[in-house]
């Protein structure tokens, strides 16, 4: 069976949400590679629009966004299959992306302070790299018409769809 356009361009523009929440690590591989930015160019509206809804101090937009997502996609059984496949996909590569925050930024606080940081920078430049060659892959074969196989990770989204 053939996937529909439409689901096509809409399954490719939910991992857009990994890569916004990947884009802190990249500051110094952007500042050396500029052309680089150009492939992160489409993340950075979904970055505003997360950091733009705040509840006092806190930015609450990718919270909100990732239960909007979840509940009214993932978990809607009206929602074509492909469309529950690609967001449950881009929640979880979104959630081992805010894992490795969690982890980088103490690290990076006590790192970075030692030294030239050149651990913290390969780190990130790795996890940044990491998650576009994740998307660039899921992108090509969502427009394909096919669900984007990630070891491990399509597995457990398998599971929680059937």
């Amino acid at each position: 069976m053939s996937i529909p356009v439409w689901q096509r361009l809409l399954g490719l523009l939910v991992y857009l949400l990994p890569l916004s929440d990947a884009l802190p690590f990249g500051e110094s591989l952007v500042t050396q590679y500029p052309i680089l930015g150009l492939f992160l160019l489409p993340a950075v509206p979904l970055v505003i629009l997360e950091q733009s809804i705040r509840f006092g101090p806190l930015a609450l937009g990718g919270l909100l966004l990732f239960f909007v997502l979840f509940l009214g996609v993932v978990r809607n059984p009206n929602v074509p299959y492909f469309l529950r496949f690609n967001t449950l996909q881009a929640l979880l590569i979104d959630i081992v992306v805010i894992l490795i925050t969690y982890v980088y930024r103490p690290l990076s606080l006590q790192l970075g302070s030692l030294g030239d940081g050149l651990v913290i920078r390969t780190l990130g430049s790795t996890v940044l790299l990491g998650v576009l060659g994740i998307v660039i892959f899921a992108l090509i074969e969502c427009l394909r018409g096919r669900e984007p196989d990630l070891p491990g990770i399509s597995q457990a989204v398998r599971m929680q769809l059937y």
